[in-house]
């Protein structure tokens, strides 16, 4: 189907037809998966005309090109026919003698069916399908990897399948696709620990799984910007429950934290705000010599979100340290939260008024 394309409609890189056409600052357009790869894997040239790109490299959707490849599909090409009903596509995946192509296409089929279907989602479940996707997730092939993670996001849609996903072993496949394969499918493994960690009584199990929080860490650390902002995701997830932010702090997130928020990263200064809660994260963050003032820089300069959370970090600390008081005091928190009282956001108001009241005490002594 795609040769019937014009050669235009095509991703430099993949070749294949694009879905999601960006503009890169040097001109040239590609398939957003395809040049976001290219970054990601440190590449600061236009894979074209070889210019150098600024970074971060911006990249700007081709609204024009998308809507003509749109357009083209819908008038010059045939609706795909699907005669493949789903028992066969199951059949496929679960069979051994099933080749890794005939299993990318099943799995290819059944989550675009899936995501809407929540019947199809349950049949799958019940099958014993579930697996055999898990064991794709654990291959070495890529496509294969990625297409079984979106499967299993789309079986996570429903409450009862996360348990039962849980109960089927989903985490340690999961977990190790933390840590090996491309970055779109560890990307992925951390976004379905977040859909997993929905249910309350799976933070416990991800948690008290082995490198479950520290692979996360990992992925914050050295881990692409999607991998970064979906690690953080998962953290922020897990880390409503506390003896998952005790883990987090052990496996030295603190540290990483607070430099993404000083980026102005908002799911990195929630994390904190969780971490904040324990004693371990409180010690961290008032051992970190910048901390207040990153945290009064994102007062100041952050988006609402980063407000809100800042405010609840600072709280946690000024109520653990005396010196952390002083600190806060001496960076003009105390004027700047009485501002924030009129502010039209209730969280960002309430937790201001608390701050304050933890100030006030220390106020008359500075």
């Amino acid at each position: 189907m795609a040769t019937q394309f014009p050669d235009d409609f095509k991703c430099p890189i993949s070749l294949e037809i694009m879905t999601d056409p960006v503009i890169l600052s040097s001109g040239h357009t590609f398939d957003r998966p395809s040049i976001q790869r290219w970054l990601d894997s440190g590449h600061r040239t236009c894979p074209i005309s070889k210019l150098p790109l600024p970074d971060p490299s911006s990249l700007i959707p081709n609204h024009a090109l998308r809507s003509l490849i749109s357009n083209y599909a819908a008038v010059s090409l045939p609706k795909p026919q699907s005669n493949t009903n789903p028992e066969t596509l199951i059949a496929t995946l679960t069979s051994r003698s099933s080749s890794v192509e005939s299993k990318i296409g099943s799995l290819a089929q059944l989550g675009r069916v899936s995501k809407r279907d929540s019947g199809l989602r349950r049949r799958l479940m019940e099958s014993g399908a579930v697996s055999a996707v898990l064991s794709c997730v654990a291959s070495s092939d890529t496509c294969l990897r990625e297409k079984a993670l979106c499967l299993l996001l789309n079986l996570s849609l429903d409450d009862e399948n996360k348990v039962g996903l849980v109960a089927e072993g989903a985490i340690g496949n999961i977990v190790a696709g933390l840590s090996s394969g491309s970055p779109d499918s560890r990307a992925m493994a951390a976004t379905m620990l977040t859909s997993l960690a929905v249910v309350e009584v799976n933070k416990a199990t991800i948690g008290s799984y082995p490198c479950a929080i520290r692979a996360l860490v990992s992925l914050l650390e050295d881990g692409s910007p999607r991998e970064k902002k979906e690690a953080a995701t998962a953290l922020y997830a897990l880390c409503s429950f506390n003896d998952n932010r005790r883990r987090a702090v052990e496996c030295g997130a603190v540290p990483i934290l607070i430099g993404m928020a000083e980026l102005g990263i908002e799911r990195a200064v929630e994390v904190l705000g969780l971490l904040a809660k324990c004693k371990g994260g409180r010690e961290e963050m008032a051992k970190f010599c910048d901390c207040v003032r990153i945290l009064v820089n994102l007062l100041r300069n952050g988006s609402s979100r980063c407000v809100q959370y800042a405010l609840l970090t600072l709280y946690s600390l000024c109520c653990y340290s005396e010196q952390v008081c002083f600190e806060a005091l001496r960076e003009g928190v105390y004027e700047h939260c009485s501002g924030l009282l009129g502010d039209d956001n209730e969280k960002i108001r309430r937790n201001a008024s608390s701050l304050i009241q933890a100030l006030r005490g220390k106020r008359s002594i500075r």
